[in-house]
C-alpha cells in the first residue's frame, strides 16, 4: 500500500514540477528564453531541452522502454552539453511539445510499472536501481532545473514563484 502511495506522491510531484518549469517561458520572447545569463550560457529553453533528455532517458533506455525519437544518447560524447541550449534551428513549439510527447511516455513508464521494479543506470557508479530510485532522482532533477529556471526568469522580468 506504501508502495503506490509514494510512487503516485511522487509521480503526482513530477508533473506539478514539470509544468512550472514550463510555466517559466510564458509571456517571454524567443530572444528572452534563448538569453544566456550565467557564465555557463545556461537559458530557460535550454533548461526544457535538456530535462526533455534527461526524462527520456531515465525513464526509457533504463527500463528498456526507449522513447520513440531520435534523441543523442548519453554516450554520445559530441553532443555532451548541447542539450543545454536550444539550436538556432529548433523552435520553443518543437522543444516545448517534444518534452510534452517525453512526458506521456515518461508517465507511461511510471505507470506501467511497480515502483520496485528493476531498471539499469549504466552512467551511475550502482546502476542497479528500481523505479523508485529514477522518480526521486529525476523529480530532484527537474526541481533543481526549475530553481535555475526561477532565477532566470527573475533576471529577466522579476517574475517568481510557482505560476502566475
Amino acid at each position: 500500500m506504501i508502495d503506490e502511495f509514494a510512487k503516485e506522491y511522487l509521480h503526482s510531484d513530477l508533473r506539478e514540477t514539470r509544468e512550472v518549469l514550463l510555466w517559466k517561458l510564458d509571456g517571454l520572447s524567443d530572444a528572452e528564453i534563448r538569453r544566456p545569463l550565467v557564465a555557463s550560457g545556461t537559458n530557460l529553453l535550454g533548461l526544457v531541452k535538456h530535462l526533455t533528455l534527461t526524462e527520456s532517458r531515465y525513464f526509457g533506455e533504463v527500463f528498456g522502454r526507449p522513447f520513440p525519437e531520435p534523441l543523442p544518447r548519453w554516450d554520445d560524447l559530441a553532443a555532451r552539453g548541447s542539450d543545454m541550449r536550444a539550436a538556432p534551428g529548433e523552435s520553443r513549439v518543437d522543444i516545448v511539445e517534444r518534452y510534452r510527447r517525453v512526458w506521456v511516455h515518461s508517465d507511461a513508464t511510471i505507470s506501467a510499472l511497480k515502483v520496485d521494479s528493476p531498471g539499469f543506470v549504466p552512467w551511475w557508479p550502482r546502476p542497479d536501481v528500481m523505479l523508485f530510485n529514477v522518480l526521486v532522482h529525476v523529480l530532484t532533477e527537474t526541481a533543481r532545473h526549475a530553481g535555475h529556471a526561477d532565477i532566470l526568469r527573475e533576471q529577466l522580468d522579476g517574475a517568481t514563484g510557482v505560476g502566475p
